[in-house]
């Protein structure tokens, strides 16, 4: 008697399931063009993706109809559109930690002035969930919502230094992306970063990944390893003028790191 063979469903187990073509490359267009600063072409976006060009417009064009990407005036450049953010508001409002963390920013600010946020690792990255901006920050824009590689900031030093080296390593691409001249250059180099990480309980670095900026961050431990953390980021020229500054701070964003990681793990929250 014939068999009919098997459905996907009963023969893979679902964390081996290949994702489905045009949904994986639904999700590629939006995140190219969330990490592009401006708007791209369809030729840009095929060069950064690989995808046939007719995928990609068929795409684009269901997505501008749905408001999830939208075109400049010509047409012919895009970005992402208003329904993208409201799938990011969402998830902002459901976090059950933010609540609590935002408390935590509003407090550390009102304690040293200085720009204060709070991101979570998403793998080998970090993406900023709230900030609160310090009173003399005219004309910067908000991170919130953006994801930044987690070598390049102490965000992302300080959660990854929760990790042991074999894991960093499955994080991490051999070859690291430089964003400034001070960025870590290679593997072991932040290797021995996180080492230090480690041995002093905060991270440090500085113009990483913004010129003229330093920043301190701590771990949020209501999680094992954790997941979040908190930074601080100051001027460079407030620490060049005090080297101890670095540490008032550090003692500052340590102090409330852990009131919040505390508060969190009473509630329940994990």
């Amino acid at each position: 008697m014939h068999r009919v063979p098997p459905t996907r469903d009963e023969s893979t187990p679902a964390n081996e399931v290949s994702p489905v073509k045009s949904a994986e490359r639904t999700v590629k267009i939006l995140e190219t063009l969330a990490a592009s600063p401006t708007r791209l072409t369809l030729t840009e976006m095929q060069e950064r993706m690989g995808y046939p060009r007719s995928s990609l417009h068929a795409l684009v064009r269901t997505l501008r109809e749905l408001k999830w990407v939208e075109a400049d005036e010509t047409g012919s450049a895009f970005g992402v559109g208003p329904h993208a953010l409201l799938s990011g508001t969402a998830y902002l409002d459901r976090d059950p930690a933010l609540q609590f963390a935002y408390e935590t920013l509003e407090d550390l600010r009102s304690e040293i002035g200085y720009t204060i946020h709070y991101a979570r690792r998403d793998e080998g990255h970090v993406l900023y969930l709230a900030s609160r901006e310090s009173r003399d920050s005219r004309g910067r824009v908000s991170r919130v919502g953006r994801r930044l590689p987690a070598h390049v900031t102490a965000l992302g030093q300080a959660l990854l230094a929760e990790l042991t080296e074999d894991e960093v390593d499955q994080l991490m691409p051999i070859k690291l992306e430089e964003l400034m001249e001070a960025t870590i250059p290679n593997r072991a180099a932040l290797h021995g970063v996180l080492d230090d990480v480690r041995k002093r309980g905060w991270a440090f670095e500085r113009e990483q990944n913004t010129p003229g900026v330093a920043c301190v961050a701590v771990a949020v431990g209501y999680r094992i390893p954790a997941t979040d953390a908190i930074s601080c980021s100051m001027p460079v020229e407030r620490i060049i003028a005090d080297h101890y500054h670095v540490e008032f701070v550090a003692e500052a964003v340590t102090r409330h790191a852990e009131e919040l990681a505390r508060k969190l793990r009473r509630e329940g929250i994990r």
